[in-house]
């Protein structure tokens, strides 16, 4: 389903239990809960700041500001050499 069928889905669904007090309530903080959990994820950005990260990681290579695996390394290690806590 495309987001357009699940909106409507989702109302379809609440105009059911719109009469029962108890069950918007039940809702409504489950509602609450995902959506505290989609702002509580770093990893979520909007599409300008995703293209601005990789216009700024360009820059960065177009500088020669990149690091490289080394042969036998793992992604682990060359994350440490770099500075990360992995």
């Amino acid at each position: 389903m495309n987001a357009l069928q699940l909106n409507a889905e989702l109302y379809r669904n609440l105009g059911i239990i719109a009469e029962d007090e108890g069950m918007l309530d039940k809702v409504v903080k489950y509602v609450r809960r995902l959506a505290k959990q989609m702002t509580d994820d770093p990893t979520l950005m909007t599409k300008e700041e995703f293209y601005a990260r990789i216009d700024r990681a360009e820059q960065q290579y177009a500088r020669g500001e990149y690091t490289t695996q080394l042969s036998g390394e793992s992604v682990e290690d060359m994350l440490k050499r770099c500075g990360y806590v992995v």
